[in-house]
């Protein structure tokens, strides 16, 4: 939205609509809104093609509260990861538009209307108890305007549940891959693709997985090309960086 409020800004400045000293005063917002020892990025958007998002984890519900107003103000969409119930109940009374995504932990406000990016992102989760951090790749993935198609509980110590979900893996511009235990499910889809997969390493799995380390290095070590790997648990940089390709993808 700021790209869309910089371009009115400067096509009232060509029509002379707005004096040069009015342009100047407005530029002023596009920078940082500052509330006591928080810096709100404003000009996230011009700059990278996506708002500043905020991470929740140790921020009060109060905090937030504030830098979602700001944001708001500025005709931002505003996307908040990691908040628990609680933190959304409080968040919710002050901001009432603000809706939550239990599973993906996220709660988002929309300023302005999503633009819809064309092509398609498609998550996949190889358990059931990878959902939660695979939910959260989507649904950022749809906040940036994609569309998105789960594919759940397909892992492979039951293989042949995938190979009901080809026509997805086909389909879709970028496959995110949510894996906790061993994490070989990102190289088993990497070779069946020639699109970019997305290796998202989850903590789940018994002792010698290591929190997600086991995974992880399973997916850093994969022998299918197609395959990158973001860092354990982190759903949002999976869903971020699969909007930033699927974008690229369509020319967008």
């Amino acid at each position: 939205m700021q790209k869309e409020r910089l371009k009115v800004l400067l096509t009232k400045y060509k029509n002379e609509k707005l004096s040069l000293e009015e342009v100047i005063t407005e530029f002023k917002h596009f920078t940082f809104g500052e509330i006591e020892d928080v810096k709100v990025d404003l000009h996230r958007e011009i700059r990278r093609g996506y708002p500043e998002v905020i991470f929740g984890q140790n921020k009060s519900a109060e905090q937030i509260s504030k830098i979602i107003t700001v944001m708001s103000k500025n005709k931002i969409n505003v996307m908040t990861t990691r908040v628990s119930p609680q933190k959304y109940k409080s968040i919710k009374k002050i901001h009432k538009k603000a809706i939550y995504n239990e599973s993906a932990g996220i709660v988002f406000l929309e300023a302005t209307k999503i633009k819809k990016a064309k092509g398609l992102v498609a998550v996949i989760s190889a358990g059931t108890s990878d959902i939660p951090v695979a939910e959260e790749a989507a649904f950022t993935a749809e906040i940036f305007g994609n569309k998105v198609e789960r594919v759940f509980d397909v892992g492979v110590a039951g293989l042949h549940r995938l190979l009901a979900y080809k026509k997805v893996i086909k389909e879709a511009n970028v496959i995110v891959v949510a894996a906790g235990m061993e994490g070989a499910l990102p190289s088993i889809i990497g070779g069946l693709t020639d699109k970019a997969v997305i290796g998202l390493p989850t903590s789940i799995g018994y002792g010698a997985a290591l929190g997600g380390i086991a995974p992880l290095l399973t997916m850093l070590n994969s022998c299918t090309s197609n395959v990158a790997v973001v860092n354990i648990d982190n759903g949002f940089s999976a869903g971020y960086l699969a909007a930033i390709i699927n974008k690229m993808n369509t020319g967008e």
